[in-house]
């Protein structure tokens, strides 16, 4: 049996993964483990959890893969410094002496740091390295369930690429187009994140949900940043950007053209200045997915479409593209980003390189994302003891039982089950549950249990076999990347007073039946859920709805604002005692906060780095 392991590393969100003869067998990101979000590191505790759930020691795999190759990135570097010299000679200066030190002798590092996981491994000879868009593209075409795709890749930058078009037909996968920098979609998105006061590479998700209490007035502003042709391709128009040269992502005439200053996140709240900005800069990005997605279909005329990279996150995005029908069927990496990056390196090796046949899943070769670790009920009972967690182990149907009650009282609830999740996203996993019929429970989730802005919205898990009674939509969304309308048979239209509400103020009006995870615009991050990749869940949800006739749950990543999502029991326990969560369920352990010792309480607005 053949092995590959697949790294990504020293940019952000740090991955490792394992293939077994092409199959899919286990992957993680860095941050998990470090309990530092978005983890650039050599991603050495991921290397551990892969290998060791493979069964494998390092010297026993036979190819290693990193997701791209570091001397085209350097190339970019040297020749975007004498592109713009000698404007961009304080950035380049900072950035030279890492490069000369560890980035551009990048196998030489790895070679290193990988052989203090086995001293047995002794040659560099199998360590191989892909290019970053191949690997975006391979992630997001082979483990998908299509013999033949059109696959998209956009993000900030990864060698020369910033987005390309592949097309895939069985195990042969080949990039057809490209866009370099720096001409960039995701770099121009983290610009305007830059811009309303949120953290580039980390605040995406906030500009994307602030976007519906605004109005996209400034539409014909952004577009004077760049020239978008018909077929979606795009320059951005350099004087309004910093990137390329500086230290901050925009520059002066940039707010000039928009006539404010960068909003300082410290001591600025937001307004509705930037609601609309965030409005404007979202639309933009729907309008240049979607004409680039007709593009590459009347071109190619492949009715499947794959998508990755960062901006393959933009879930909205995404579901503009499917209510287009541009393409028959879509399907979407979870981890679209560079973690994702170290999965397509080491399929793009296995299938391209060396040739492997493929066959398809009728679903996806991805296992619901649950490719993480896991714990055994004995271990998350011998951890919560440790720990001195006060706890009660039940049998499966009472777990059920009890949990779906507690959430139909409106009780918050984190929720540890089975495989971790790989990719950005909980998918009832590690998740924080609540009900979605309450019209508090957004706000109370976001401000008591989160510790974040109050706008920021939440998805819905459903039934798979109840999703379009509840939403518009006919397509499973396994991976909450697909955005859609709340039906409007459950829809609570908004009085002619309502509708004069701006901003924020429109947060506390009821929409929906389902007022928890319906969006001041009707829309939904939806997750359907079925009973193949996570049964627990599946239960779960179908319980709650037996109990109140409501097929769908709130489902929010086990996390607060800042912090990685939950790996072991401690983290979870940990984040139960620092936050306003009622109930924790760990494996068949049920645990109560009025039980818990005081003493274990933790102040976690504090703990981690704000995002």
């Amino acid at each position: 049996m053949r092995s590959i392991l697949g790294i990504s590393a020293f940019y952000h969100d740090s991955a490792a993964c394992i293939l077994k003869d092409g199959e899919i067998i286990a992957a993680a990101q860095e941050e998990r483990f470090t309990r530092i979000k978005h983890d650039a590191r050599y991603p050495r505790n991921a290397i551990n959890f892969v290998l060791n759930f493979a069964n494998l020691k390092l010297s026993e795999v036979d190819q290693i893969v990193f997701f791209e190759k570091p001397f085209l990135k350097f190339e970019r570097l040297l020749e975007t410094y004498v592109a713009f010299a000698p404007k961009g000679f304080f950035s380049f200066s900072k950035a030279m002496p890492l490069w000369i030190k560890e980035k551009l002798f990048q196998k030489n590092l790895l070679f290193n740091k990988l052989k203090e996981h086995d001293e047995n491994y002794k040659s560099d000879q199998n360590i191989f390295f892909s290019e970053h868009h191949l690997s975006h593209a391979a992630s997001a075409f082979f483990p998908s369930p299509f013999d033949e795709a059109v696959v998209l890749t956009a993000d900030g930058v990864g060698e020369w690429a910033t987005t390309t078009v592949a097309v895939g037909k069985g195990n042969a996968l080949e990039i057809k187009k490209e866009i370099h920098f720096p001409h960039s979609l995701g770099l121009l998105y983290s610009a305007f994140t830059y811009y309303i006061g949120f953290k580039v590479n980390s605040g995406e998700y906030k500009l994307m949900g602030l976007a519906p209490y605004g109005n996209s007035i400034y539409e014909d502003k952004i577009k004077k940043l760049l020239d978008i042709k018909e077929d979606g391709t795009f320059r951005l128009d350099q004087k309004y950007f910093n990137y390329a040269t500086g230290l901050t992502m925009t520059n002066d005439k940039f707010n000039n053209l928009f006539g404010q200053k960068p909003r300082n996140s410290r001591n600025e709240k937001i307004a509705q200045f930037h609601m609309d900005i965030a409005a404007s800069i979202q639309k933009v990005t729907e309008q240049i997915m979607i004409k680039l997605a007709k593009a590459i279909r009347k071109e190619y005329n492949i009715k499947n479409l794959c998508l990755a990279g960062g901006v393959a996150l933009n879930c909205v995005a995404n579901g503009k593209i499917l209510n287009e029908k541009i393409f028959d069927n879509i399907w979407i990496q979870p981890a679209a980003g560079d973690a994702g990056g170290s999965l397509g390196a080491a399929l793009a090796l296995w299938h391209i390189d060396q040739g492997n046949k493929r066959k398809t899943n009728s679903e996806d070769d991805m296992k619901g994302s649950f490719l993480g670790p896991e714990y055994s009920q004995d271990k998350i009972q011998k951890e919560l003891k440790s720990i001195g967690a006060n706890f009660e182990t039940i049998n499966y149907e009472d777990l059920i039982n009890q949990t779906s009650e507690h959430l139909s009282k409106g009780k918050a609830v984190g929720w540890f089950q089975g495989r971790m999740e790989f990719g950005p996203r909980a998918l009832g996993a590690r998740s924080i549950l609540g009900d979605p019929r309450s019209d508090k429970m957004q706000k109370n989730l976001n401000l008591k249990v989160k510790y974040r802005e109050s706008f920021r919205p939440f998805a819905p898990s459903i039934l798979q076999e109840d999703l379009s009674n509840w939403f518009e939509m006919c397509v499973d969304s396994p991976y909450m990347l697909l955005v859609a309308n709340v039906n409007s048979k459950k829809k609570i239209e908004m009085s002619d007073e309502q509708k004069k509400l701006f901003g924020i103020e429109k947060l506390n009006i009821k929409r929906s039946e389902i007022p928890a995870v319906t969006h001041v615009d009707y829309s939904a991050r939806v997750q359907s859920v079925n009973m193949n990749t996570n049964k627990r869940y599946y239960d779960l949800i179908s319980k709650f709805k037996e109990k109140t006739g409501c097929p769908v749950i709130v489902n929010t990543s086990f996390n607060v604002r800042g912090e990685p999502i939950v790996n072991t029991p401690t983290d979870a326990f940990n984040c139960f005692m620092g936050t306003e969560l009622d109930y924790l369920i760990i494996g068949n352990c049920i645990l109560d906060k009025k039980k818990q010792d005081l003493n274990l309480k933790k102040d976690y607005t504090k703990e981690f780095e704000l995002d």
